[in-house]
C-alpha cells in the first residue's frame, strides 16, 4: 500500500459521518441529476454559474460581460426572466432591444456555456411589483401566488409562452441548446404559511404544471424545501455554506441558486457590501458538504433602467459585484473567485466521484474528504471561528487555519489556495470629468403645470390608493381639492399621512414642503405651516411612487398614496379624507412625451432662469465625445427625478436622499455607449425638487 493511502485509511478511521454518492438518476434525455450533480451527456459536472439580467444591461454589453464571466471560471449564465417587461399589456408581448431574451440566450451558447433560466414568474429581484404586471391586478378575483385559479391561468400562460419559445430556438439542452435548468416559481417557503391551506396545493401545482412542459431539463424551486420530485429544492443568501440543510431527497444534487456578492442598495437602508473572502468562504465550505452548483447573484448587477426599480431600490444594481455597473472588473472579487474555481476544479474528479468522510479538527474545525478508489484524493480543512486562527493536524501534517477559511487541498497533502488569503490586487473606479453643462445658455427648461380641482375629470369622495389609480403608468398621481378658508388668520397647519412612498404640496400653486418614507418605513406623515388665502384655496398635493413592492404575502392587497389629510387652523380642525377629491395620473410633461425629440413642436420650452423651481423640466442637446468609454452622468447636483438620453430613461435620481454619513446613495447614472448618437445628443431631466443642473457632467468611468 502506498503512503499515501495509508494516511487516507488511518482518516477512514476517524471518520464523524459519511455520505454515500447515489448512482441512480432522474430520467431526461441530456440533462439529468443524481445525488452528487447535475449530470450533462452523461456526465457529472462541477459549475460556477453567475446571474446577469438582460434587462439590466443592454445587447451590445452582453457579449463582454459573459466573456469576462467565463474568464473568471464562470459555467453558467443564470438569469430570471422579467414577465412585466414581457407582458406590459394581456396578451401584448415585447420581446425587442433588452427584453430580447432569446438573443441573450443566444449570446451565452455563442461563448460555450450553459443557461439557467428562473422563469418564475414571480421573481422579486429589487424589481418592479416583483416582476408581475399590474394588469394582473385587475383580473376578477385573483390572489397572486396560491392555489387561486385566476392567478394559476394566467402564470401558466405565460410560462408555458417562454417555454415554448425556447423549445422554437431548439434553446434547450435537450435539443442541443445550453439552458440546462430551469426554475419555477421563487422563494415561496417564505409566504406559504400566510396562504394557509391555499399553499401547499399551489406548490405541488405549480411544479406539475412546469414538468408537465417537458423541457428535457431539471425544475428547481429555491428556499422550497418541500419541492415535489422531480423538482428539486435550492439554497438562497449569503450562507448556504453553513445554514443549508441539503436537499430533500438523497437523489437531488446540493445546488445554490443565489450566492449574494453584496448588499443591494435602497434608500433608507445602509450602504454595505461584502468581501471576496467572505464570498469564497463560503463557497468553498458549500462545495466540501457536497455543493456541485454554485450561483452568484449578483455576478453583474447592472442598472435599473426606466421605471424598473422596486420600492426605494437605486437605478444601480449590485454595484459591487465581481463585474461592476458598468462592466468592468472588481477586483480582488473578481480575481479571488477566479482563483477559487480553479482551486476547486482542481478536485473536481475526487468530489465528482468519490466518497466524502468527515473529520473533527477541533471544537469549530473541520476536514471534508474526498477520496476515490483509485487514490484520488482532495481535502476542505474549514476553521468556522471567526476570532482566531488555529493550527490543526491532518492527518499528521500541520496546517494554519486563519479566522473563517477554507484551505483546498487537491492531493489531501498541499494547499493550493486558502479562501482568506486574497493574492490578487485591488482596482479602484477613476472618473474623469467629461463634458460639463455648467453654463445657462445651454439649458432651457419647462414648468411643469399644479393642476387644481377645476382641472381635473377624475373625481371621488374619498381617497383613493395610488397604484390602483395610476396602474403603475406613471409615478406620479394628483389628490386635488378645494378648500374654503373663513378667517382673518391666514396661518394653519397641512398634516398628510401617506402610506408611501413622496409627497410634494403646494397651495395655491407654491411648494409648501415636502415628505418621504424610506426603504425600512414606507409610511411618513406631513406637518407643513402653510398660508391660505381668505376664501377660497387650491391645495394640489402630488403621491409619487418609487418603484412598486416586490415581496411579501397578498402584493394585490398592497395600498400607497394617501390615507388622511386634515387642515388645523386657529379656529378648529378639518378632517378632508372623504371631501371632494380630483385626480390626474401622471404630469403634463410624460403626457407630452417632452423627453423625445418629437414632442419639441408640443411643449413651450423656454430659457433657463433659476434652479429653485420643483417639477420642472430641463433639456440640453450635446455632441458625444469621440472615444469608445463608459460614461456616467454625475448628478449630485440634482434633487430628485428622472432622467433621458435621446428619449430612453436611464432610470430615477435621487442624490438628495443621503445616507447617514452625508452623502447621496447614488451620484453617477450609467449612460451606455449605445444610447448615444455622434451629434446632437438630447438629455431631459426631470427635476421634482430645487436641484440646479448646472451642476451635471457627462463624466469618464474607467478602472485603474
Amino acid at each position: 500500500m502506498e503512503k499515501g493511502m495509508l494516511v487516507l485509511g488511518l482518516v477512514a478511521i476517524m471518520v464523524v459521518g459519511v455520505v454515500v454518492v447515489v448512482e441512480s438518476s432522474v430520467e431526461g434525455e441530456e440533462v439529468s441529476y443524481d445525488g452528487r450533480s447535475l449530470i450533462i451527456n452523461g456526465q457529472r459536472k462541477l459549475l460556477f454559474s453567475a446571474s446577469i439580467h438582460y434587462p439590466r444591461s443592454t445587447p451590445e454589453m452582453w457579449g463582454s460581460l459573459i466573456g469576462k464571466a467565463k474568464e473568471g471560471g464562470i459555467d453558467v449564465i443564470q438569469t430570471y426572466v422579467f414577465w412585466n417587461l414581457h407582458e406590459p399589456e394581456k396578451g401584448q408581448y415585447d420581446f425587442s432591444g433588452r427584453a430580447d431574451i432569446v438573443r441573450f440566450i443566444k449570446e451565452i451558447q455563442a461563448h460555450g456555456l450553459y443557461a439557467s433560466l428562473r422563469i418564475g414568474p414571480f421573481i422579486e429581484a429589487e424589481w418592479n411589483y416583483g416582476g408581475l404586471p399590474f394588469w394582473l391586478h385587475d383580473v376578477p378575483g385573483i390572489v397572486y401566488r396560491c392555489d387561486n385559479e385566476p392567478f394559476k391561468v394566467h402564470m401558466q400562460n405565460f410560462t408555458t409562452k417562454i417555454v415554448n419559445m425556447m423549445k422554437s430556438e431548439n434553446l434547450y439542452a435537450s435539443q442541443g441548446g445550453p439552458i440546462i435548468l430551469s426554475q419555477i416559481e421563487n422563494e415561496y417557503e417564505m409566504v406559504e404559511h400566510a396562504f394557509h391551506e391555499k399553499g401547499p396545493p399551489y406548490v405541488r401545482w405549480a411544479a406539475q404544471m412546469a414538468v408537465a412542459l417537458q423541457t428535457g431539463v431539471p425544475w428547481m424551486m429555491c428556499k422550497q424545501y418541500d419541492a415535489p420530485d422531480p423538482v428539486i429544492n435550492t439554497c438562497n443568501g449569503m450562507k448556504c455554506g453553513i445554514s443549508f440543510p441539503g436537499p430533500n431527497s438523497p437523489n437531488k444534487p446540493w445546488l445554490w441558486t443565489e450566492n449574494w456578492t453584496t448588499w443591494y442598495r435602497a434608500y433608507g437602508k445602509e450602504p454595505e457590501t461584502r468581501s471576496a473572502q467572505d464570498i469564497a468562504f463560503q463557497v468553498a465550505l458549500f462545495v466540501a458538504r457536497n455543493g456541485t452548483f454554485v450561483n452568484y447573484y449578483m455576478y453583474h448587477g447592472g442598472t435599473n433602467f426606466g421605471r424598473t426599480t422596486s420600492a426605494f431600490t437605486t437605478t444601480s444594481y449590485y454595484d459591487d459585484a465581481p463585474l461592476d455597473e458598468y462592466g468592468f472588473i472588481r477586483l480582488p472579487k473578481w480575481g479571488h473567485l477566479k482563483q477559487l474555481h480553479e482551486a476547486i476544479k482542481s478536485c473536481s474528479n475526487p468530489i465528482l466521484f468519490g466518497t466524502q468522510f468527515t473529520l473533527s479538527l477541533g471544537q469549530q474545525q473541520m476536514g471534508y474528504i474526498y477520496q476515490r478508489n483509485s487514490g484520488e484524493c482532495a481535502a476542505f480543512l474549514v476553521n468556522q471561528d471567526d476570532t482566531k486562527s488555529v493550527a490543526v493536524i491532518f492527518p499528521n501534517s500541520s496546517y494554519e487555519l486563519g479566522p473563517s477559511s477554507v484551505s483546498i487541498l487537491p492531493d489531501c497533502k498541499n494547499v493550493v489556495f486558502n479562501t482568506a488569503k486574497v493574492n490578487v490586487k485591488n482596482n479602484t473606479r477613476l472618473v474623469t470629468t467629461g463634458k460639463k453643462f455648467n453654463e445657462s445658455e445651454m439649458w432651457q427648461e419647462f414648468k411643469d403645470i399644479i393642476p387644481t380641482f377645476a382641472d381635473t375629470s377624475m373625481r371621488s369622495k374619498t381617497l383613493l390608493e395610488h397604484m390602483n389609480t395610476t396602474k403603475d403608468m406613471s409615478d406620479y398621481l394628483w389628490y386635488t381639492f378645494s378648500y374654503q378658508h373663513e378667517s382673518s388668520n391666514s396661518k394653519a397647519v397641512l398634516s398628510v399621512r401617506s402610506a408611501g412612498h413622496v409627497l410634494h404640496a403646494f397651495v395655491n400653486g407654491a411648494s409648501v414642503g415636502s415628505g418621504n418614507g424610506n426603504h425600512e418605513k414606507v409610511n411618513f406623515t406631513l406637518d407643513n405651516t402653510i398660508t391660505l388665502n381668505n376664501g377660497s384655496n387650491n391645495i394640489s398635493l402630488l403621491s409619487v411612487t418609487v418603484g412598486l413592492p416586490d415581496s411579501g404575502a397578498f402584493l394585490e392587497r398592497k395600498a400607497l398614496g394617501l390615507r388622511r389629510v386634515r387642515i388645523h387652523d386657529i379656529q378648529n380642525s378639518k378632517d378632508l379624507s372623504n371631501h371632494r377629491w380630483g385626480y390626474q395620473v401622471g404630469l403634463l410633461g410624460e403626457k407630452l412625451q417632452i423627453y423625445m425629440d418629437h414632442s419639441s413642436s408640443n411643449v413651450q420650452w423656454r430659457n433657463f432662469t433659476s434652479s429653485n423651481n420643483p417639477l420642472t423640466w430641463y433639456k440640453v442637446r450635446f455632441d458625444a465625445p469621440a472615444k469608445n468609454e463608459s460614461f456616467g452622468l454625475n448628478l449630485g447636483s440634482m434633487g430628485k427625478g428622472e432622467v433621458w438620453i435621446n428619449g430612453q430613461s436611464i432610470g430615477r435620481h435621487w442624490a438628495s436622499f443621503l445616507t447617514s454619513q452625508g452623502s447621496p446613495y447614488q451620484t453617477w447614472y450609467h449612460v451606455p455607449r449605445s444610447f448615444l448618437k455622434p451629434k446632437d445628443n438630447l438629455l431631459v431631466i426631470l427635476e421634482e425638487q430645487n436641484g440646479s443642473p448646472l451642476g451635471i457632467s457627462l463624466d469618464i468611468i474607467s478602472t485603474i
